[in-house]
């Protein structure tokens, strides 16, 4: 499994249950999740409430996990979409980056097909809201190097002056 620190913005986080929200009202899905890779939930929408989120987070990366092994011994690096057909729920669980998972539960209300296709279409939204928190990520990692270099630039006598 990958280990990575997600760091989440307010703006991002609204983008994300958004688009978590779309999906599960677009879809006809019974609930979404959005879940790192290493089993940690990120965000749900819709009747997420009557499932074990936690569990299911886990269990999913799991997965992930296992299928991505099944996946390199036939030559594969992975396999970014996987079902699960139910006689009254199914899971779709689609990867959305090297990073996140999306599983969404849906039941007869919605069919494989029409949960694929917005899967896709969620999963391309939320691949450019995890770009942008790079993006974020990377010019605040500059900013402290840039403060760091000027800081470490002031000497004890520098400090004396100024306070002393």
């Amino acid at each position: 499994m990958s280990s990575f620190s997600l760091v989440m913005h307010d703006a991002e986080f609204e983008r994300i249950g958004s688009a978590l929200t779309e999906l599960c009202t677009s879809s006809r899905a019974f609930a979404v999740f959005l879940v790192d890779k290493n089993g940690q939930l990120i965000g749900t929408a819709g009747e997420s409430a009557r499932i074990d989120g936690t569990g299911l987070a886990s269990l999913a990366a799991g997965t992930v996990a296992a299928t991505g092994g099944m996946a390199g011994l036939i030559g594969e690096d992975e396999f970014s979409v996987l079902s699960h057909e139910g006689k009254r729920k199914s899971i779709h669980i689609t990867i959305v980056d090297s990073r996140v998972i999306l599983v969404i539960i849906f039941d007869d209300r919605s069919s494989l097909g029409l949960v694929r296709l917005r899967a896709r279409q969620a999963s391309g939204k939320l691949a450019r809201v995890f770009r942008e928190l790079d993006l974020k990520v990377e010019e605040s990692a500059n900013e402290d190097q840039m403060n760091e270099a000027f800081f470490s630039e002031i000497t004890d006598e520098d400090i004396d002056r100024l306070f002393g």
